[in-house]
């Protein structure tokens, strides 16, 4: 099993759900994050007054699945959260020890 987080542009944010939800996997946890890369963020003017956005909104999606689901849940966000412009996000992929469903104690593949 595996945990992919996903940064992406919020706007992308439904794109990327109806993608995966094509494919069949259903479950996904969104946060509201903020955060800068190669962009380092830019500036602003408010009443007048320049500011620096040093960071930000991003939208974190983190989804449990099989490691028959790994590819294409992948080529899903990717093509989703696509705009071929520089902060389109990252997505990362981790390894999942265990898995268990607090409502009926199922574990492993059964719990996703």
């Amino acid at each position: 099993m595996k945990l992919i987080t996903a940064i992406v542009k919020p706007f992308k944010l439904d794109d990327v759900r109806e993608a995966l939800s094509d494919i069949g996997i259903a479950g996904v946890t969104v946060t509201e994050v903020k955060g800068f890369g190669r962009q380092r963020g830019h500036t602003e003017l408010y009443r007048g007054a320049e500011y620096v956005v040093d960071f930000l909104p991003k939208v974190k999606l983190e989804i449990a699945v099989s490691e028959e689901q790994l590819d294409s849940a992948l080529d899903a966000i990717v093509s989703a959260a696509n705009t071929n412009k520089i902060g389109d996000g990252k997505i990362f992929v981790t390894n999942l020890e265990k898995v268990i469903r607090i409502r009926t104690g199922e574990t492993g593949n059964e719990a996703l």
